[in-house]
């Protein structure tokens, strides 16, 4: 919808994820901030054309929702917003890359995007050769000098994967501490580093709830012999041993985005989760996308590795929660298989709700306590001087955590938005290519990949 007025939500059913609470409210949105709400019952003769009154009477608001952990691309990236994610968190790819999603204003019909650079890893490389999304680090300086040049390119934080060696991802905290950036690591396939000692070097951010299976079971990993793979009754996790990890990690401050839904995918690979409706019928235009996804789930094998650990992921998770740590919400999209742009972090919600998560604390890992986690005081949040992200429902999600994709329209940046307008965005095929071929063809010319 084009709309240069103010705009008005009225009588709408606000939820105020920090308090826990719903009330009857109306929401000013001016130049893309909400500057006020108002729980008096208003009628339409309250207002005069001056302003974009909205009747909200049998809606729910809430606020725009925050993937934590994604890969996000201009191709796909309005299927975010069209989705409710109107903030995602990029845990490595390239920030050059994301350029004009990055400076896109507030009101675009993109998610608003806060970035790592390449994923720092050690030789030979979870992803092969050095290139414009990953580096392969085994010496100190080099790992100076590319937290340095990543933090030149605008790099919001820093991420490490579980093949760099224990002293390398030290030298990568300090030099990062430098720079005032915090780190993140994916453990999944380390050998060498577990998620306790990731803590006490410094690293604040777990993606996946990784290495803590590598803490509580030391001679498994990734690559371990089948007979250590059988000694875990991964469908019985020992709560005992995550609550004993999930204490160490709590003494260092450590956030932990389990993608619960990455895992769920590949654990379902011959019956995925694939709701209908709009959005999901725009992602399967994407051709690029299915097909890497087709070809993926080709490798049952090594797909359900991965998914057997879902049970103990979601046991991970539940259990940091209790005991008090932070948990917050994030897909991995598009990684794995069927990681749907927007839509899984749907799933990630009902899957939390699934691991004993009340609905109310499913969406707050989604929004207040992602925000928070991130220390962006702007967002996560329906307050007075936030941003006006938000997502209207059409049924109460705390009613039904599922009701989250029950959506009517988007406000990102005070912008209203429905989903067919946000799906005008998306770029061709073609633009892709060309968006990629242009990428590269700067990005060598400013930094050698090998």
């Amino acid at each position: 919808m084009k709309n240069n007025k103010p705009i008005v939500l009225l009588n709408a059913n606000v939820i105020d994820v920090k308090k826990g609470n719903i009330f009857k409210g109306t929401v000013y949105i001016e130049k893309g901030i909400i500057s006020e709400i108002n729980n008096r019952c208003l009628s339409i003769e309250d207002f005069d054309n001056e302003i974009t009154l909205i009747e909200a009477e049998n809606k729910w608001v809430m606020p725009g929702l925050i993937d934590m952990h994604v890969h996000i691309k201009d191709g796909f990236a309005p299927l975010f917003t069209a989705a409710g994610i109107t903030t995602v968190r990029n845990t490595g790819g390239n920030v050059m890359e994301l350029d004009k999603l990055r400076s896109a204003p507030g009101d675009a019909p993109t998610p608003s995007v806060f970035s790592a650079d390449r994923v720092i890893d050690g030789p030979p490389g979870l992803w092969g050769e050095t290139s414009p999304w990953n580096i392969n680090i085994e010496e100190d300086d080099a790992a100076r000098t590319e937290v340095k040049r990543q933090v030149n390119a605008g790099a919001d934080f820093i991420k490490v994967y579980g093949w760099l060696p224990n002293n390398i991802m030290k030298v990568v905290v300090e030099e990062a501490k430098r720079y005032g950036k915090e780190v993140s690591c994916d453990l999944i396939h380390s050998k060498e580093v577990n998620a306790i000692e990731a803590g006490a070097l410094g690293i604040r951010w777990n993606e996946h709830a990784s290495g803590i299976i590598q803490a509580m079971y030391p001679e498994w990993s990734m690559s371990a012999k089948q007979d250590i793979w059988n000694e875990i009754i991964w469908q019985k996790p020992d709560y005992e041993k995550i609550k004993a990890v999930c204490s160490e990690l709590i003494q260092y401050g450590v956030v932990i985005c389990p993608t619960m839904t990455l895992f769920d995918q590949m654990a379902h690979l011959h019956d995925y989760w694939k709701p209908e409706n709009d959005v999901i019928e725009k992602i399967y235009e994407n051709t690029s996308l299915i097909n890497q996804w087709k070809g993926l789930a080709q490798y049952e094998a090594a797909l359900t590795q991965m998914g057997i650990q879902a049970k103990i992921n979601k046991e991970i998770a539940k259990a940091y929660f209790d005991m008090g740590g932070t948990v917050v919400a994030g897909t991995d999209t598009p990684a794995g298989v069927w990681t749907f742009p927007g839509m899984a972090l749907h799933k990630e919600l009902e899957l939390f709700v699934e691991a004993g998560f009340s609905e109310l604390d499913a969406i707050r890992a989604a929004t207040c306590v992602a925000a928070e986690a991130m220390n962006q005081s702007d967002i996560g949040h329906i307050e007075v001087g936030r941003a006006a992200d938000l997502v209207i429902l059409n049924s109460n999600p705390l009613d039904n955590i599922q009701n989250t994709k029950d959506i009517d329209f988007i406000i990102k940046g005070g912008k209203v938005y429905t989903q067919k307008e946000i799906f005008e965005s998306i770029p061709t095929e073609a633009d892709n290519q060309q968006n990629l071929e242009e990428f590269i063809e700067r990005f060598n010319g400013t930094v050698s990949v090998v």
